[in-house]
């Protein structure tokens, strides 16, 4: 394993939660969950964008007498096979569940509150000597990642941000793709009110054959309650169940909360977030010197791949780490009028985006504003090519 090729595993506490970081004047000390506590001169909050689940507030969800767990919680000890399953929402997680669950269970219910638009997926199987020529043809693997990241970032990552050619491809697939909905009731239920990439764009190669399925229903009333038994909608109906799957999504911006993060002069997290969450490039804060946040806020999580963004910003940050290391810099932090005025520049390149057409989705921040990246991919790589000192309050 890569982490034992490095000898990682002794620089990692597992099972360790680090509850509050503070800035102490030339040093973080991190409080942790077991008691102790420890000092580091740069903290990069890797936590991600989507890892807090989100439960639905629904009445009666105590009392379903199945199995009943989040997505993201998922329950190995239940045996899903031959058993009547209910899956709550119908994002891409769901979408994924359902076409792979959907052979194997005696019947699927998908609760949808909201229609998807979904883009076909090639799915492809890749054979044994496709993968031997990627181990042992020297540069093939460069080759193939480079001319996938290239049609992603020329295609799904220009029609997101301005209307266009790719913008209408993406959306003609889409339609498409629900063209292959048989019956007309199904497929009125399935068609959205809004533009393709508005929300998150669901993928998938089998999604509309699995959901056309003898034994899988659609539901579009509205949940009233859960009972012992399953679900009731608004129409009366009870929808009998053993196992009730809730893929209600994610707070998406809660980030590395809820740490509690406190920077200089004692001002937390919270107060610096308490208009908006924003951050300075997508991945420093103002006010918290050395702090580092890939995957940070109003990154391009809906643009195209984020191991990309993350190499990029990875990168950006061991340059960071090379000036404090070299000793020309003691902290680095953002300064606040730069980051302000580039939110103000990012609200306003979001005016040509697709995530400003009208619809409501996660993306969107409590100010109603998209939070996400509204420029091209090489032009985020050149934001992160390397820290501009004159942006920087570095000392």
């Amino acid at each position: 394993m890569v982490a034992d090729k490095y000898d990682v595993r002794r620089s990692i506490r597992f099972n360790t939660e680090v509850t509050e970081c503070r800035w102490r004047g030339d040093s973080w000390e991190l409080d942790l969950s077991d008691g102790t506590s420890t000092r580091a001169d740069v903290v990069v909050s890797a936590t991600g964008v989507l890892h807090h689940p989100r439960y639905p507030d629904i009445e009666g969800i105590d009392t379903f007498n199945g199995a009943c767990f989040h997505s993201a919680r998922w329950n190995h000890d239940v045996q899903l096979d031959g058993k009547r399953i209910g899956v709550v929402g119908n994002g891409s997680t769901s979408i994924q569940m359902v076409t792979e669950l959907v052979s194997r269970v005696d019947t699927m219910t998908m609760f949808q509150r909201t229609a998807q638009w979904v883009a076909p997926s090639a799915d492809k199987v890749y054979s044994d000597k496709f993968k031997k020529a990627l181990r042992y043809v020297p540069g093939l693997q460069f080759l193939v990642y480079h001319a996938l990241r290239i049609f992603f970032e020329q295609i799904g990552g220009r029609a997101v941000i301005r209307p266009g050619w790719q913008r209408r491809q993406v959306a003609a697939a889409c339609r498409r793709n629900l063209a292959n909905v048989r019956d007309p009731e199904l497929k009125a239920k399935l068609t959205p009110d809004y533009e393709p990439m508005c929300k998150r764009l669901v993928m998938s190669a089998g999604f509309y054959d699995a959901v056309q399925s003898d034994n899988c229903s659609v539901v579009t009333e509205s949940i009233e309650r859960i009972e012992p038994t399953g679900v009731r909608t608004a129409d009366g109906t009870l929808h009998e169940l053993d196992v009730l799957v809730l893929a209600t999504g994610f707070d998406p911006h809660a980030f590395m909360r809820p740490m509690n993060l406190v920077g200089e002069n004692g001002v937390t997290l919270a107060k610096a977030w308490s208009e908006a969450v924003i951050a300075y490039r997508t991945i420093a804060l103002p006010g918290f010197p050395n702090f580092f946040m890939p995957q940070g806020p109003n990154g391009p999580v809906g643009n195209y791949s984020l191991m990309s963004v993350a190499e990029t910003q990875c990168d950006y940050i061991v340059k960071c780490l090379r000036l404090l290391q070299s000793g020309k810099l003691q902290k680095i932090s953002p300064r606040p009028e730069v980051c302000a005025q580039l939110e103000e520049e990012r609200i306003k390149a979001l005016a040509t985006s697709v995530w400003s057409t009208g619809c409501n989705s996660w993306y969107l921040d409590k100010r109603g504003i998209p939070a996400l990246w509204p420029y091209t991919p090489d032009r985020f790589r050149r934001d992160l090519n390397t820290p501009r000192i004159a942006e920087l309050n570095a000392s």
